[in-house]
């Protein structure tokens, strides 16, 4: 039944370039963010537990990247129904999707960390994991493992609160869990003497601030959106995992592509290999977060006006997204470019083996920021217009064929320097079949 009384949402009124901006920032803020405190953990490992217990974190990154898919596909897939339905001005019906997506997210999330319970030194001896790093690793992979069910909340909330028209809210909590993660860092690695664990800890924590918020936000009906009674709709969630699944791909290919990086690095140089490409993955994290976090706030609005049929808005959407991406790409790659090496050295100290190997790479590697960001919105935009189909094809092609495609092949032609050319490579190729793909479809859904 459609509920003609529901309140006017912000995602369905007239954008113009500053407003879109505005809209899209406390999204793109929080993601960023969220990369921040990942990326001060760290920190705090490389400068007080050493450079083994960073590269054990890249050895972990793999599983953790799974319960992060996860989350990301249910709560893309999953928001871009419930936007639509909203669209349609049916709230009853996006309330009952919300709820069974976010029970769903919870059931799957402890699944996955029973399993990670029960195999944890299989998986990561499959992962690269040696006789040095096991210890970091077990130590680090076993207390995320708790926490994989407030990851997956926190990522599905974070979305919602966008699509419910109060991205301010996400944002908000997302620095809360920042500021607590970045508090518990310092006080478990350094005052506690913890290491590795206290990071993985401090980590866990700061994502019960959003979890628990959330939770309590939307059992209290203050949003167009709340839990409800909701019925088992398994074609809700097929179709949240179908129309998320780029998503799931690109954050799975995230664990693929880091995990063919610390086993190319092992067999070149070794744990300092694995420790420099860490460095460089964190500056790509925190990068290619601006783009997500952008794309994340524009695309219920996108499957908002899909769902109204406003071909006028979405056109005026589309074009402010390009404006944004194109200034947005080359302005991250010149900083890249100057400042690299200064990003280097927060990780490692000047003159060391691990400061000139990652500096090096990461005058090369910063080449692909120039077209990352128009592939992350490709794949996304097709995700909002509920072509889950289209948006894998990218997402699949980008990371599993031609970036980890060049991680395995040139690194035996053009040795180290093969692996800082992965991904520019991959990002070039990828972006061929992106525009091919928004020209062939324009037509289709009016954004051009």
């Amino acid at each position: 039944m459609k509920d003609s009384s529901i309140q006017s949402n912000s995602i369905g009124k007239e954008f113009t370039f500053w407003s879109l901006l505005r809209f899209a920032f406390p999204s793109t803020l929080m993601m960023m963010v969220n990369s921040l405190y990942v990326i001060v953990d760290g920190i705090f490992v490389a400068r007080f537990v050493g450079s083994d217990a960073l590269a054990a974190v890249n050895i972990v990154a793999p599983a953790f990247a799974l319960f992060m898919a996860i989350g990301i596909m249910l709560a893309s897939g999953g928001s871009a129904i419930i936007a639509r339905n909203l669209g349609e001005k049916d709230n009853v019906k996006a309330n009952k999707n919300f709820t069974f997506i976010t029970l769903c997210g919870i059931i799957i999330a402890l699944f996955v960390c029973l399993i990670g319970f029960i195999f944890t030194e299989p998986i990561l001896k499959a992962l690269g994991a040696n006789e040095i790093l096991m210890p970091y690793c077990r130590d680090y992979m076993i207390i995320i493992l708790c926490f994989a069910p407030t990851f997956v909340v926190q990522l599905i909330f974070q979305t919602i609160f966008i699509t419910n028209g109060t991205p301010g809210i996400g944002m908000v909590l997302t620095i809360l869990a920042g500021v607590v993660n970045m508090v518990f860092d310092y006080i478990f690695i350094v005052p506690c003497n913890m290491g590795i664990a206290g990071a993985a800890l401090a980590t866990g924590l700061g994502t019960l601030i959003p979890s628990i918020y959330g939770l309590f936000y939307f059992f209290s009906s203050r949003g167009n959106l709340k839990f409800i009674k909701t019925d088992l709709n398994w074609r809700v969630l097929g179709y949240s995992c179908l129309n998320g699944s780029s998503e799931m791909i690109s954050n799975l290919a995230y664990g693929l592509i880091t995990f063919l990086y610390n086993i190319s690095m092992m067999r070149l140089i070794g744990e300092d290999g694995v420790a420099a490409i860490t460095i460089i993955q964190y500056a790509e994290f925190l990068m290619s977060s601006l783009f997500f976090g952008f794309v994340m706030g524009v695309a219920p609005v996108f499957s908002f006006n899909y769902g109204s049929q406003n071909r006028a808005q979405t056109k005026r959407i589309f074009r402010i997204c390009l404006i944004t991406i194109t200034v947005t790409s080359l302005s991250i790659f010149g900083i890249a470019e100057i400042f690299g090496k200064y990003v280097v050295g927060i990780f490692a100290p000047q003159g060391t083996y691990v400061y000139n190997l990652a500096a090096n790479g990461f005058a090369i590697f910063s080449f692909g920021f120039i077209l990352m960001g128009a592939n992350i919105f490709a794949s996304a935009l097709f995700t909002a217009l509920s072509n889950g189909k289209l948006s894998a094809i990218i997402s699949f092609l980008r990371a599993c064929v031609f970036i980890s495609g060049s991680i395995i092949i040139l690194p035996f032609i053009l040795d180290v320097n093969g692996i800082w050319l992965a991904v520019p490579i991959g990002e070039a190729l990828t972006f061929g079949v992106s525009l091919f793909l928004i020209l062939k479809k324009r037509k289709v859904y009016g954004y051009l």
